[in-house]
């Protein structure tokens, strides 16, 4: 079974994504920001990572950044998950290592069609 790494300061966020993620036969673990998010893969690399962009402590950008520079941190396939919609900020995104984006607020089908384009699902 794969594992994803939900990343979201939002607990709501983190509960819909849980639950989406597991009918989707996907194991979730979760993480508030991106320091506990670097942790988490310090200790264990996930298949792919949900991730926010806009987080207090260290933000998606910068946990983005330091993923890819970790050992098996190209690995990971990441979707963050954004309110922006400005055209700057996803190619930044996609620059910076994503695979994919989705806006906030997403539902079941959405996310489903992220995972299923980069093979998570």
């Amino acid at each position: 079974m794969k594992q994803i790494l939900v990343v979201d300061d939002s607990a709501v966020i983190r509960k819909i994504a849980r639950r989406i993620l597991d009918g989707m036969r996907l194991r979730t673990i979760e993480a508030t920001d991106g320091r506990e998010a670097l942790d988490v893969c310090s200790e264990a690399m996930p298949d792919g990572i949900l991730l926010d962009w806009n987080m207090p402590v260290m933000d998606g950008f910068e946990f983005l950044r330091a993923l890819r520079k970790l050992p098996g941190g190209s690995k990971p396939k990441v979707v963050f998950c954004t309110t922006e919609n400005d055209v700057s900020q996803i190619a930044r995104a996609m620059h910076a290592g994503a695979d994919e984006y989705i806006m906030k607020p997403f539902d079941r089908q959405i996310m489903q069609s992220k995972f299923e384009e980069i093979g998570l699902a």
